[in-house]
């Protein structure tokens, strides 16, 4: 092997792992902050690229696109992974009708600002159509162990992983109509459609699969369970695009079918996946980061800095209250979904489909890069206001739901085959009906077993005779049926 193949795979390798650590080192910082961590990597890229100290020079559209695209899978698999149907049961009739309706209006909202500030009409349509939908990544890293009423933020989290179908397909018939092709109106409405149901079928086919297959098939070791789970999350993206569907619909899909089904080492696989979206999101930005040159930016920041308020203050409200007014939510209920609606890498990559489609990954035409670079700016400035509020709007807006400390200890039970029973975590609140009771005079079931308490930074063996004190977590095996009873016990009415 020659010596420069060795030492440039040492050197990127190098480098690679050198950006990854400073970026997980540094998420700490953003979560304190209240910035969303996204930011952080893409800044962290920005500094590494051409234009930086790291000096590295990077524009390849084309390789960013099927990178960024790739995260995406994962990021949104996992999301769905984590999504329990009987939570956003309520939420997904809302939440749907933003992520089709409402996306349509803030896209058309959207291009009128950006058309009042200068763009030509094509380009104005195709910037309203890359900026209008939320970003999954953002949405669930912002709102993570945020104390904010459960409606609305499941509205949030279930948006930004049901709009990207419609975003992409008005991102490709906008580059069309700017190349010159104009797509019909009825043809635009028959596109989206195929997409959804196509999407929505292979993820649910895929999911179910996915299901049969963990419960049914003997690997040859666990550790491989992953793998079979990644891998159906790739069929059914690859799949559902192949067929004319959406494939992020069909991933997110898959992801909530298996996560809600009883499988063998389902804690692991949750628990994998989540890291996984973890390392294709630091992944994802840092090269969406290598892909902006800093100096470029100045030369959009006008009117990008307009566009980004016109977009939170004006387009997503305005969307937003019209197409939540007849499900009653409350104003501030609407205002507090209107103004997290985080953009984040999905805008980022949207902006490089026209580059790919009407320029060449090498060459690509000035205007589009002019482009891309409004929609980076944009998508920063409306990441990072909004982001800094998070910590404090549910307070503004009286719409805290307090979260319980986590615990100190956690109890991780591998089975090798789909349990039937539960395992829940309760924190004994000081109003809980639990506090300063023993164990053996709780009105619970039968066949419900207390498994640990966790007091402070002691793990205590729970006994008939064991006293509950307000701040201790217990940990409770159950069935599912008698879950309620229980959480009558240990959880304030």
């Amino acid at each position: 092997m020659p010596e420069d193949v060795a030492d440039l795979t040492g050197w990127v390798l190098a480098l690679g792992g050198l950006l990854l650590l400073v970026s997980s080192l540094l998420s700490r910082i953003g979560n304190r902050l209240g910035v969303p961590v996204s930011l952080l990597f893409l800044v962290i890229g920005m500094i590494a690229g051409a234009d930086g100290p790291g000096g590295i020079w990077y524009d390849r559209f084309d390789i960013s696109y099927a990178c960024g695209t790739t995260a995406l899978v994962v990021i949104l698999f996992a999301g769905g992974l984590n999504t329990k149907i009987a939570q956003i049961r309520s939420a997904v009739a809302p939440a749907t009708v933003l992520a089709t309706v409402g996306v349509l209006g803030i896209a058309a909202v959207t291009a009128i600002g950006a058309h009042a500030l200068g763009l030509v009409w094509p380009e104005a349509l195709l910037f309203g159509a890359i900026v209008s939908s939320t970003d999954a990544a953002a949405v669930f890293s912002v709102l993570d162990g945020v104390p904010l009423r459960h409606r609305v933020s499941h509205i949030l989290e279930l948006e930004s992983g049901l709009n990207d179908p419609v975003a992409v397909i008005l991102t490709t018939a906008a580059t069309l109509n700017l190349a010159g092709e104009t797509l019909p109106a009825w043809k635009l409405g028959a596109d989206i459609l195929q997409q959804l149901v196509v999407g929505a079928v292979f993820g649910i086919a895929a999911g179910a699969m996915a299901r049969w297959l963990l419960r049914h098939v003997r690997l040859s070791t666990p550790a491989l369970l992953p793998t079979v789970t990644v891998a159906m999350a790739l069929v059914a993206y690859g799949l559902a695009s192949q067929a004319q569907g959406s494939g992020f619909l069909a991933v997110y899909l898959a992801g909530i079918v298996i996560g809600n089904g009883r499988l063998p080492h389902q804690v692991t696989l949750q628990r994998f996946h989540e890291s996984l979206a973890w390392l294709a999101q630091v992944a994802m930005f840092l090269l969406l980061g290598l892909l902006v040159f800093p100096s470029q930016l100045p030369a959009v920041a006008g009117r990008g800095l307009l566009l980004a308020l016109f977009l939170a203050i004006v387009a997503r409200p305005v969307v937003v209250t019209l197409c939540l007014l007849p499900f009653r939510y409350q104003f501030r209920e609407i205002v507090c979904i209107a103004w997290l609606g985080l953009r984040g890498a999905v805008p980022i990559i949207l902006a490089t489909v026209p580059v790919l489609m009407i320029g060449t990954p090498h060459a690509p035409a000035r205007d589009l890069i002019d482009e891309f670079d409004l929609v980076f700016f944009v998508v920063v400035v409306g990441s990072f206001i909004p982001g800094m509020t998070v910590r404090w709007l549910p307070r503004l807006l009286r719409l805290e739901e307090p979260l319980p400390p986590e615990p100190g200890a956690s109890i991780d039970i591998t089975t090798s085959e789909p349990m039937r029973e539960e395992q829940r975590t309760f924190f004994i609140a000081p109003t809980s009906p639990a506090a300063d009771r023993i164990l053996s005079e709780l009105p619970l079931p039968e066949d419900v077993t207390i498994m640990l308490i966790v007091r402070g930074g002691r793990l205590i063996a729970p006994r008939g005779t064991t006293r509950l004190v307000a701040g201790d977590h217990a940990f409770v095996l159950c069935a599912p049926h008698h879950l309620a009873a229980v959480a009558a016990v240990f959880e304030v009415a």
